[in-house]
């Protein structure tokens, strides 16, 4: 039967996975791959790591993304991790013999590649839990992840200054989230630049800032931290470990517990092994995937096949992309918008090979949920119009154009602050789930509590 892999089974990898289950023709399959049982809703984790009683909610099960979309039971989802990329087949970490997958290879006509990036610390469920390995946390399932969840918030509980470094949404949720749960703890917020969210407008900034003012969280901007300077460590009188870090300027900051929001880095290994030159070196997008406007892999043209080159002239031909005051994100998927050419010229080394999402270097786009969602939706379309004609390389495919930046961030439990198509917008009667449940309707589950907790 023909395949089509989805590497990454998150906002972009599910929403392909499902349209594609719910359009491909009879003989086609979609195979749905992920490392984790669960979808993790990333953006409810560093609420759930301070508030108790509500972790169970943030993972939701792949058993219906597949089979609500279509009541063919040929397609797949499958609990493996990718360990290697070919051509026209994946390796797996194990094989499936219940489903007739024997080997661990498994071959492929279409991909889409959606295997995001590496989460900063304080929300990487993979990774240790503060300072502790916590070699015994079953990774990759859902009891595993409520466990990391509650052993962070141990962590949190337990300090008594606690420093978070980085000024973006996740260093800003964690900052204000501690401080309004735990007004007798000292949280300091240092962020390297001198402005918070600076893809944003400047109103979204300010705003944060006289949040956390009235939350009395200290802000150091425009400063990092001095990472050849060892520190300083000591006991404090209820037996925590405390430690004294300084910033490049000399000012030294006290934390019992430091938590590294810095960014995220494009899992891209994969395709790097398959084809080097796909990856972007150096920039703002290093280590991600090159694609064309119609997210199919790509590398730089013959004639800009200096890396450093490209790399310029796509970051000069970003700034003249931005889209109409009336177009609308969906518009942007069907392609309706109309792009410059004034871009780098790329060749679609793979053109049955498609990125999105945090791996996809995507002429601007924010590492976001909702532009993964999008591009997942035009990839999709994409491949199942290749399939559908007799000859793919001639098919007339929709254009991938990111929109205005968009941004929704939580500043305590029940106050969040948005930018959306250029309107700054606030809202003070946020539920304290931050409506987690709402979002297992997307994956065909009724959220009843019993289900949740399942």
């Amino acid at each position: 039967m023909n395949t089509v892999v989805v590497l990454g089974a998150s906002y972009g990898g599910a929403h392909a996975g499902h349209l594609l289950a719910a359009k491909l023709p009879s003989n086609w399959r979609v195979i749905l791959i992920d490392r984790n049982t669960h979808f993790n809703h990333l953006y409810v984790l560093p609420r759930y790591a301070v508030i108790p009683n509500h972790e169970h909610k943030a993972f939701i099960p792949y058993k219906s993304i597949l089979h609500n979309a279509s009541d063919s039971p040929r397609h797949l989802f499958l609990h493996a991790q990718v360990t290697a990329l070919h051509e026209h087949s994946v390796t797996l970490s194990r094989s499936f013999p219940e489903y007739g997958i024997y080997g661990k290879e498994l071959k492929f006509d279409y991909a889409v590649y959606a295997l995001g990036s590496h989460l900063p610390a304080p929300i990487d469920l993979w990774g240790p839990v503060g300072d502790d390995a916590s070699k015994d946390i079953e990774r990759g399932t859902k009891p595993g992840a409520i466990d990391w969840l509650r052993r962070y918030r141990g962590k949190i509980e337990k300090a008594s200054n606690i420093l978070v470094v980085g000024g973006g949404a996740l260093g800003i949720q964690y900052a204000t989230d501690i401080a309004e749960v735990f007004p007798s703890k000292h949280v300091t917020l240092l962020h390297s630049r001198k402005r918070l969210l600076p893809r944003f407008d400047e109103r979204m900034h300010d705003e944060i800032l006289s949040s956390m003012s009235s939350m009395n969280i200290s802000t150091i901007l425009g400063e990092r931290l001095d990472l050849s300077w060892p520190g300083k460590i000591q006991v404090n009188s209820k037996g925590v470990t405390e430690r004294t870090v300084r910033t490049l300027s000399g000012r030294e900051v006290k934390a019992d517990l430091i938590m590294l929001c810095t960014g995220q880095t494009p899992n891209t290994s994969s395709l790097r092994d398959l084809s080097p030159d796909s990856i972007v070196v150096d920039g703002p997008s290093k280590g991600m995937i090159r694609v064309n406007r119609y997210l199919q892999v790509s590398v730089p043209a013959p004639s800009t096949t200096d890396s450093k080159t490209h790399d310029i002239d796509s970051q000069l031909s970003q700034l003249s992309l931005e889209p109409s005051p009336e177009s609308k994100e969906k518009e942007e998927v069907e392609g309706e918008n109309e792009v410059e050419d004034d871009e780098p010229k790329l060749e679609a080394i793979y053109p049955h090979i498609f990125a999105i999402g945090d791996a996809a270097d995507a002429f601007g786009a924010i590492n976001a949920g909702h532009n993964a969602y999008f591009q997942g939706e035009l990839a999709a379309k994409n491949m199942l119009k290749m399939i559908e004609s007799e000859d793919p390389s001639k098919v007339e495919l929709d254009r991938y154009a990111p929109g205005p930046p968009a941004i929704k961030v939580s500043l305590g439990l029940t106050k969040s602050l948005f930018e959306f198509n250029d309107v700054i917008g606030k809202k003070t009667d946020a539920a304290e789930d931050l409506d987690a449940p709402l979002i297992w309707k997307f994956f065909g589950v009724e959220p009843t509590e019993e289900v949740m907790h399942a």
